[in-house]
């Protein structure tokens, strides 16, 4: 089975989001910052290149495949913010209703600018997939 590619990494979090040229983009980052590291307990490091992770969640996907992975993550790249939780986000349907202005696909949702959603629903979003995933365990 092939090895997943985007790793932890040792690289810092703060070197990286103050390296983000677009100033909205790495305020965007450091409020997403505190509320994942808020909502998981975890503190965040560098998945690859640009990703930032919170949390360890070792999953087992319905084909059998495994790998190590993080409870929540975001992505401030340059056209969309994206948030990447484990486990979908159709459970979460009634939530995403009243998010705002976002595309999703598979656990990934795909946002402009945080002034674009509702920080409050995003952050109880967020603290369900969290509590979904460490029941499971």
């Amino acid at each position: 089975m092939a090895e997943l590619k985007t790793k932890k990494t040792k690289a810092s979090v703060k070197e990286f989001i103050q390296s983000i040229p677009d100033e909205g983009r790495r305020k965007d980052s450091l409020t997403v910052l505190k509320l994942m590291e808020s909502i998981t307990g975890s503190k965040a490091s560098i998945w690859g290149t640009r990703i930032v992770g919170f949390g360890d969640y070792h999953y087992v996907s319905g084909s059998g495949r495994e790998g190590d992975w993080f409870l929540l993550g975001f992505a401030p790249r340059n056209q969309e913010f994206t948030i990447y939780t484990m486990g979908g986000l159709e459970p979460n349907r009634d939530l995403l209703d009243k998010l705002g202005k976002f595309k999703a696909r598979g656990s990934c949702l795909y946002i402009r600018k945080l002034e674009d959603v509702n920080l409050k629903i995003l952050e109880q979003l967020l603290v369900r997939t969290v509590k979904a995933l460490k029941n499971k365990k």
